[in-house]
């Protein structure tokens, strides 16, 4: 999980090209949900230790600071999400229609990706394929 999300925040924070496998979206949504859980449990806890309102601040501040600098390479996982599918990285404006935008997306993002190479570029999945049978056969 943390190799995905190396690569989505990192390797690949600004890179709206190529394409990304479902496994590196939903790891890389996965560890995104685990830190936001991490500050809100920071915040309880400088709340307990200081007393009163203090927390809150702070979990909004560092939620706000991460949602901040997450936000580029959220984008770009889900661009490249999308041309693993062969659409459009336009197609997130999808999420934007009343109730029935969401669902339709969140399918999307659960589908699997097109086998071989796509407009976009190559198939992720199989050139990693193809690298583990080169171990094996050796």
């Amino acid at each position: 999980m943390i190799e995905w999300y190396k690569i989505a925040m990192f390797e690949n924070y600004s890179n709206f090209s190529g394409r990304a496998r479902r496994s590196e979206y939903w790891y890389f949504r996965l560890a995104t949900a685990v830190i936001f859980f991490v500050f809100i449990a920071l915040a309880i806890l400088v709340a307990i230790i200081g007393g009163g309102f203090l927390g809150f601040p702070v979990a909004i501040g560092l939620i706000a600071l991460y949602s901040l600098v997450a936000l580029i390479p959220s984008l770009a996982v889900t661009v490249r999400r999308m041309h693993d599918l062969g659409k459009s990285g336009w197609n997130v404006l999808i999420s934007f229609i009343p109730l029935v935008g969401p669902i339709w997306f969140l399918v999307l993002l659960a589908t699997e990706g097109e086998h071989g190479e796509n407009y976009y570029g190559p198939d992720p999945k199989s050139t990693i394929e193809e690298i583990d049978e080169i171990g094996i056969n050796n």
